[in-house]
């Protein structure tokens, strides 16, 4: 032990810690740090830090006969050192004789109760402040400093060292600094770690909301309850906020416009801006580029006035592209380079205009089938499947048919101003051993069908009664015609398409077109008509 040598910080390591101290989002990460680093300049033999807190350790605390006030003390929270003996003994607990100090007891009680430093420069010379001179001694401990941590006028703790050399007013001014900063910190890492909290929080009460939702049957625009809906929420719920393209692929009527609809009110573009929807197989090839890209007046027979098209009307919004899968091989590239570039031109004009907007795309086809056969390129269906998403048939989730049921029944009802009504639980096990091949617009057609005829009386009619090709399930009576085959199905379908096309003159849309004959959207129709091959 050498009395006379002094005690200095290190300028460099002093700044590396107030720095650190900086970074710190946790309140014990912070202690640790500052502590730590205390303790390893060569001439600190323990290094501490107290927290004003409540008192809870009263009644076993060492020095409660000298508590004034049972209120507030000193806890300890960090500590870091070790023995300068043989063996080492590590000074890090925090469970021993000091741990609490009463406010104005003490040395570190005194610090905090005044807010004025303690200094012992020799603890040889000055034992006045020290509990166990013996123990300072055996260390080879000289000096004690402790200053407080103090934040706008409030004292939030105090910090102190033990050294193996004289302190020097140097020494004790650039501990004040470091108390001052670790006081700073420690409110920043406390905001933080409220912060934390909070967001924790707010996930728990999310999870519990979702859960709620789940039980009630109904996310969002959603109705029902299965496993297979949570799955497509959940990835609805991840996807949404970002500007990724996504890719909803399922059967017809599974409700792809609905999650593409979701994806975009969970967006950030839903602000002021619409989700713009284009079907692409009812565009005519000659009319694509004017339909997505717009044109000028004259650019074209027709053209009477100009038009910005769907990519301009969707700019910093979001661009549903319906039945993407039924675009024209040979049209696949201008959609391309709008995706690639984010440009494009309108009809009839040679300025470029940039366009900033999101694609959904939706399809009932296998695109990645459809590429391997050449009718989709390759290309444009990686840019389109950014994040892909699957929409479950109505039958690969039974659980959902009788809340939407019962949802499409009140909704069919409220419309027509009907009074109230449920399904019997012999209708609900009959919507539900259904095999539905149109999936939830078969539903619900079939539900607003039962609610019109359900005047005479709910539990008088038959759910499939009309429903011809939709008709529940059975078995064949002896004699009945044996069905056809997928083959002849194709075939007959075909030539009933066919016939009603040569009829009409080969006009789909209209109230004389061969849409409107057939009872199907011409929407459909066009599908169909591309999907069997057929010359109109």
């Amino acid at each position: 032990m050498n009395v006379d040598q002094t005690f200095h910080f290190g300028n460099r390591r002093i700044q590396s810690l107030l720095l650190a101290m900086v970074g710190q989002r946790s309140t014990d990460a912070l202690f640790s740090l500052i502590v730590d680093r205390l303790s390893s300049f060569e001439d600190v033999s323990l290094a501490r830090i107290w927290l004003i807190k409540e008192g809870d350790v009263c009644d076993a605390c060492l020095m409660a006969g000298e508590c004034p006030s049972r209120e507030l003390c000193l806890h300890l929270v960090a500590s870091a050192g070790r023995s300068s003996r043989q063996g080492g003994r590590d000074w890090g607990r925090m469970d021993g004789t000091f741990r609490r100090f009463p406010m104005g007891v003490r040395k570190v009680g005194h610090i905090a109760a005044t807010g004025q430093p303690v200094v012992v420069e020799s603890i040889p010379d000055d034992p006045t402040w020290i509990a166990h001179p013996e123990w300072a001694r055996a260390e080879g401990i000289v000096g004690f400093a402790g200053q407080p941590m103090r934040l706008h006028g409030e004292i939030l703790g105090v910090l102190a060292v033990f050294t193996r050399s004289r302190v020097t007013q140097t020494s004790l001014d650039i501990l004040s600094i470091i108390a001052n900063h670790a006081a700073t910190a420690l409110a920043n890492a406390r905001a933080f770690e409220q912060i934390e909290a909070l967001k924790s929080q707010l996930e728990a009460e999310n999870s519990y909301l979702r859960e709620e939702l789940n039980e009630a049957g109904s996310y969002g625009g959603f109705i029902g309850r299965s496993l297979a809906l949570r799955r497509i929420i959940q990835q609805i719920d991840l996807v949404a906020p970002t500007d990724a393209n996504v890719l909803i692929q399922g059967e017809s009527g599974t409700g792809k416009e609905l999650v593409a609809r979701e994806l975009h009110q969970r967006s950030r573009r839903r602000s002021g801006r619409p989700l713009i929807k284009v079907n692409c197989a009812s565009v005519p090839k000659e009319l694509f580029a004017s339909e997505f890209f717009g044109h000028v007046k004259g650019a074209f027979t027709g053209a009477h006035a100009s038009r910005e098209g769907k990519f301009g009307a969707a700019d910093r919004g979001t661009l549903f592209l319906d039945e993407v899968g039924e675009i024209p091989l040979e049209l696949q590239a201008q959609l391309l380079r709008v995706l690639q570039e984010g440009e494009y031109e309108r009809v009839g004009e040679e300025k470029v205009r940039a366009v900033d907007a999101r694609i959904i795309a939706a399809t009932n086809r296998n695109l990645q089938k459809e590429v391997e056969a050449g009718r989709f390129r390759e290309d444009l269906y990686f840019r389109l499947n950014v994040f892909p998403i699957t929409v479950p048939s109505l039958r690969s989730r039974p659980e959902d048919i009788a809340p939407l049921a019962e949802h499409f029944l009140k909704r069919s009802l409220a419309a027509m101003n009907r009074p109230a009504l449920r399904f019997s639980q012999a209708q609900i096990a009959q919507l539900e051993g259904y095999d539905w091949p149109g999936n939830v617009r078969e539903l619900q057609n079939i539900v607003e069908r039962f609610a019109i005829t359900s005047a005479a009386g709910p539990a008088q009619v038959e759910l499939f009664a009309h429903a011809g090709e939709e008709a529940g399930p059975c078995s064949p009576a002896a004699g009945d015609p044996l069905p056809l085959t997928e083959a002849e199905l194709v075939r007959l379908q075909a030539d009933n398409i066919e016939k009603a096309l040569a009829r009409c003159g080969g006009k789909i849309y209209g109230a004389d077109g061969a849409a409107a004959l057939l009872g199907v959207k011409p929407t459909t129709l066009a599908t169909r008509i591309r999907k069997f091959g057929i010359r109109r």
